[in-house]
């Protein structure tokens, strides 16, 4: 039987995630992967996780096993309150929703709030998982201007005088793909253009937590809480198979974000929302996440020597206080997908920078580098040889 008059007109704006399609090739023997941005194993807190799964049985009994409310388990949203408070975030269960990691919310967002053709701005580059989640709905893609400090808030304003924007779609702490930080007079300012101009921004933020040193700012939803939807995720701090995001946003959306995910998958597992509830009930977060910041700090460090040391000098990379990843890039219009294939031989793996574009023609002499999933010692090794196939190809 042929399908393919079946299949939706969506479907031609839906392809594989490059990095997963990536991941796939660096599952190879030897292979030292700079590539995925995956928290390192030694990061779950498998004890604690372990006790926890005996204590919710003894709390809740079936009820961590049962259907529940879409919206998220009461006692997980409750502690997520407190959770966002601490970044000067003020806001009540109502508001929270408990989503299959944020990737889920992003997906639910797009059905809301898409029509096709409408404009949105993203950063260039951005999170090539909500270009995935945003497709299929067929927004046009307007590319928010950036320097070496993120978004330009004049660059935003202008668009704005310009476009109409159905909004705004940015990730201003250790930015995926650059490890980019918006300083606070940015987010300043770009909290007083969303307030003049009256438009909403989504703000992803899944690193902030993994701050390893400079001083914390708070979210844009702090500043302008009317505008901003604010999606979180336990994924980089608890466990990521664990799937448990949230999103926090004003009624009107809310609202409609729990009817599409009654569509989608009626409520994020029970199991896991009770234990990420405990873990933060129990103080369990703020002992363990020190833990990972030790873990992550010296890999960091490891990376940036690296790069220094052995890097060509045609090329620059970013310097970033926290998250997961580094951005490079070589001279313009130097093209570094074949270049992956070169490092791949070279058992050495990145992912290069223009699946983070919504034009694929733009980031070509770019890549995106990740330090969690190695140690110091072959962080070291793999820039090293990393930075011999690069300048084999210059």
């Amino acid at each position: 039987m042929s399908f393919d008059h079946l299949l939706a007109d969506r479907t031609r704006n839906m392809s594989a995630s490059a990095i997963r399609e990536i991941l796939k090739v660096v599952s190879q023997p030897g292979m030292v992967s700079l590539a995925g941005g995956i928290p390192a194993p030694q990061s779950f807190p498998l004890p604690i996780i372990r006790d926890l799964a005996a204590q919710i049985f003894e709390k809740y009994g079936a009820r961590a096993l049962q259907y529940d409310v879409t919206e998220g388990f009461q006692p997980l949203r409750e502690q997520l309150v407190e959770y966002v408070r601490q970044q000067n975030i003020h806001t009540n269960t109502e508001e929270v929703v408990v989503t299959s990691g944020s990737q889920s919310m992003l997906d639910a967002l797009g059905k809301v709030l898409i029509t096709k053709g409408d404009k949105i701005a993203v950063e260039a580059p951005t999170y090539v998982g909500a270009i995935t989640a945003f497709n299929p709905y067929e927004p046009q893609y307007l590319a928010l201007p950036t320097d070496d400090d993120g978004v330009i808030p004049s660059a935003l304003e202008e668009m704005l005088k310009q476009h109409k924007l159905k909004f705004v779609y940015i990730i201003p702490t250790f930015q995926n793909p650059t490890g980019r930080t918006l300083s606070l007079e940015r987010r300043k300012e770009i909290a007083r253009i969303i307030q003049q101009y009256n438009v909403l921004v989504i703000e992803d933020d899944p690193y902030s937590a993994l701050r390893f040193k400079g001083d914390p700012v708070p979210p844009i939803k702090a500043l302008a809480p009317e505008h901003v939807i604010y999606l979180g995720t336990l994924s980089k701090v608890f466990a990521p198979g664990l799937r448990v995001g949230f999103g926090i946003a004003p009624e009107p959306i809310r609202k409609w974000v729990v009817l599409a995910k009654q569509g989608i998958d009626l409520h994020t597992s029970s199991f896991s929302q009770a234990l990420a509830a405990e873990f933060l009930a129990g103080g369990y977060l703020k002992d363990h996440l020190p833990k990972i910041i030790e873990l992550y700090r010296p890999r960091m460090e490891a990376m940036l020597t690296s790069l220094d040391d052995f890097f060509p000098q045609e090329f620059t990379w970013t310097r970033p206080e926290g998250g997961m990843f580094f951005w490079a890039a070589g001279p313009k219009g130097m093209d570094l997908d074949p270049v992956y294939w070169k490092a791949i031989e070279n058992k050495v793996a990145f992912v290069p920078g223009k699946y983070f574009f919504t034009d694929r023609s733009q980031g070509i002499e770019t890549m995106r580098l990740n330090f969690t999933m190695s140690n110091e010692e072959t962080i070291r090794m793999a820039v090293e040889r990393l930075a011999g196939v690069l300048k084999s190809c210059l």
